[in-house]
């Protein structure tokens, strides 16, 4: 009873980071189950914590090659995990309700609202029925078209493993692959550079999944009039889209001359789009992201901080909350009275909240930079901060600097997946939250900014 008292005290925000956290926990113990790694291969306490943790956390990061350290069970299990994390685990947990036909309380409708990062409860549970269906079709399309390569390689129950396995990766966000045994350990997708079928089919599951589940229903329910879309929909629509085209752009005019250089016109424009889809928390690569110029590398943390949209199966501080921010500048410099796009203005909590989940991430990153380069002083700071955006943002791509760092750097990556995946100021309020409204307001005294 006194167990059952404590759960009703914590608050949304606990039970949702408490429960990644118990996930995380119960795949660490299955990845340590003597059949989940091959003869040949060790794999000790911080191994497979670092796995769970990234696979959980939909990150990508990995310290020891997937596709060659672990047996089909090993697979297995960070495939669940993969899809727990990218769905949530309350998400997952309303399915086996629905399944055992339970009747959903209001306070479980209320943490599925926080999970999820809904606007209201009401119709949460109608949206998760969607979520649910919609994702389970989109999964075995994009299986089913990837096993159509996968299948003449490896033939028909491995090639069918894993276009199920990297489907449901590339839809969640995951960025982690099983190519190693094929085209080298850590390559990723570098054989299928100029492979249209396999681009094609990952860079539309990374952008379908990351999209945001509250755009799903609402391109649902209005099809394609844009003036019937929320403010929420256009914003995120409209920022996916010049995220995704700038990025596509920029890395073609950075690495024309470099990785880019001696490839056909079909090999340049698919590189160049799978690069600007997948550093917003997809994490696979079709190129060497290690010999990226420094250029091009400044812009993939930008894009791994930003993310993709919220209420999705992607990280970052989200592409809503970014345009929130630069609409707020550009209106401050321009004198405008209130926040205003697409003919709506934005309430002043979501500037307030914008800023602080950029401000705290931010912190977060900068500070993780500082202990790892304090904790392993000849490592490269530039590929130190690729590092740390990749995993507070959730994208898991890598200049080869994870199998390099020791157990300390490590730690600070599995917290900083962590708090990426259940949010960094959701995170902190885990900690902070208390419900306590001051009777009186001190007084104000100006200063100078800027």
């Amino acid at each position: 009873m006194r167990r059952i008292k404590l759960l009703g005290r914590l608050t949304y925000v606990r039970i949702i980071a408490l429960g990644y956290l118990l996930v995380i926990i119960a795949g660490t113990l299955l990845l340590l189950l003597p059949g989940a790694t091959r003869e040949g291969c060790e794999t000790d306490l911080l191994t497979a914590l670092f796995t769970a943790t990234t696979s959980t956390c939909v990150t990508g990061l990995v310290v020891v090659d997937t596709g060659t350290h672990w047996t089909a069970l090993g697979h297995c299990i960070i495939l669940g995990m993969i899809q727990v994390g990218g769905l949530g685990f309350m998400t997952m947990g309303m399915l086996l309700a629905m399944s055992l036909r339970k009747r959903i309380s209001l306070r479980t409708r209320g943490l599925l609202q926080e999970s999820m990062n809904g606007l209201q409860m009401g119709g949460i549970v109608r949206l998760v029925r969607m979520v649910l269906k919609y994702t389970a079709w989109i999964e075995l399309i994009g299986a089913a078209l990837l096993a159509i390569r996968f299948v003449p390689l490896f033939g028909p129950g491995r090639g069918i493993l894993y276009g199920i396995f990297h489907s449901v990766s590339a839809f969640c966000n995951a960025g982690i692959d099983l190519m190693g045994g094929y085209s080298g350990e850590y390559s990723s997708f570098v054989s299928f550079c100029g492979d249209i079928l396999i681009n094609v089919v990952l860079m539309a599951l990374v952008v379908v999944g990351g999209i945001g589940f509250f755009v799903w229903d609402d391109l649902r329910k209005n099809r394609l009039r844009f003036r019937k879309y929320s403010l929420h929909t256009k914003m995120a629509l409209f920022m996916t889209a010049a995220l995704l085209a700038g990025g596509t752009i920029l890395y073609y005019i950075f690495e024309r001359d470099n990785l880019l250089a001696g490839m056909g016109g079909k090999d340049i424009i698919l590189a160049s789009a799978f690069s600007s889809v997948t550093a917003r928390t997809a994490g696979f690569n079709t190129i060497d992201t290690g010999a990226l110029t420094g250029a091009s590398k400044l812009l993939t943390m930008v894009l791994m901080f930003i993310g993709g949209s919220p209420g999705s199966t992607a990280g970052g501080v989200k592409t809503v909350t970014m345009m929130v921010l630069l609409i707020y500048v550009w209106s401050n410099l321009r004198a405008s009275k209130g926040v205003n796009i697409f003919h709506r203005r934005m309430d002043d909590d979501v500037i307030r909240k914008a800023s602080n989940v950029v401000m705290i991430s931010a912190l977060m990153a900068v500070s993780a930079v500082i202990f790892i380069c304090y904790l392993q002083p000849y490592l490269p700071v530039e590929d130190v901060m690729f590092e740390v955006f990749s995993a507070i943002g959730t994208v898991g791509m890598s200049t080869g600097l994870t199998r390099e760092l020791g157990m300390g750097s490590r730690i600070v990556i599995i917290l900083l997946m962590y708090c990426g995946r259940i949010g960094s100021m959701s995170f902190a309020l885990s900690f902070t939250e208390r419900k306590k409204v001051a009777p009186v307001q001190l007084p104000v005294e100006k200063i100078m900014i800027g």
